[in-house]
């Protein structure tokens, strides 16, 4: 049997979670999955694709890669539009401001090379970064993912940029939220060992959908008795860190660390 055999753990991720689940199942856990968000397919996104056509149609002096998995995403949704050479042509010429190692290696991948990485992968470097360098009059554009970051990019606009929001990966509720609701349901009922999140977007709505459904106080007084709440990073966490709802995360921002938590949090080696 596995050291998480007969935990019961909530996944809430759309995107990767085949791979998180098989790998919880591995170590035997009873995996409940509920996307709380459905990724909008990024060729078929116009604000996407408005967005790069106004990047290749001049220079562009700033680039701001937030994620790895965003940044690919883009060019191969500009590939699937016919102007992926054009976009990393104007990418070349500008200075690249990456959020840690993922992201660098997205750069690289496309034959870019990146001016600044943030070491402690968060966007408060990143973004500090950017401002501290410049950007009066510099045309920036800013690779989100998932969600706006305004309290990043508004002192940008205010300090004279002139800004491009790219956002690859835009999301919105599921068709079908009630595997959501029996999520939360399961959650009050103390069904759930723990409960797991791997993006800032699912966090949020995972909550949103719990104010919807008229239970979201409930929720929060669960979850800050109840099961193990883990995210793979500050960033994914930072919504229930809001919330007042106490967190667990990796020392490193990976799904594998993630599932290494959980086993390590939760195993039967650890509790018995």
């Amino acid at each position: 049997m596995g050291e998480l055999s007969g935990i019961a753990i909530g996944v809430t991720a759309e995107r990767r979670a085949g791979e998180f689940i098989a790998a919880l199942e591995r170590y035997g856990a009873d995996v409940r999955h509920a996307p709380t968000i459905t990724i909008v397919p990024l060729d078929t996104d116009p604000e996407l694709k408005d967005a790069t056509l106004k990047l290749v149609a001049s220079p562009v002096d700033i680039t701001v890669v937030t994620t790895g998995a965003g940044f690919r995403g883009w060019l191969e949704a500009a590939a699937a539009w016919g102007l992926r050479e054009q976009l990393v042509d104007h990418l070349r010429e500008s200075r690249i401001y990456a959020r840690g190692p993922k992201a660098v290696g997205a750069v690289r991948g496309a034959g870019l090379r990146e001016t600044f990485s943030a070491a402690s992968e968060s966007n408060a470097e990143l973004f500090e970064a950017v401002g501290s360098a410049g950007v009066v009059g510099q045309r920036t554009a800013v690779q989100l993912h998932g969600t706006p970051l305004p309290e990043f990019t508004a002192p940008l606009v205010e300090a004279g940029a002139r800004l491009t929001e790219v956002q690859p990966y835009r999301w919105t509720s599921p068709p079908d939220v009630t595997p959501v609701y029996d999520l939360i349901d399961a959650v009050l009922a103390g069904e759930l060992d723990a409960l797991a999140f791997t993006s800032a977007p699912a966090a949020a709505n995972f909550l949103a959908l719990a104010r919807t459904s008229g239970r979201y106080r409930q929720l929060l007084t669960a979850l800050r008795g109840g099961p193990l709440v883990a995210c793979v990073g500050p960033v994914t966490a930072a919504p229930l860190v809001a919330a007042g709802v106490e967190t667990a995360q990796p020392d490193r921002q990976r799904l594998g660390a993630l599932v290494k938590l959980l086993v390590t949090r939760l195993g039967k080696d650890t509790v018995e």
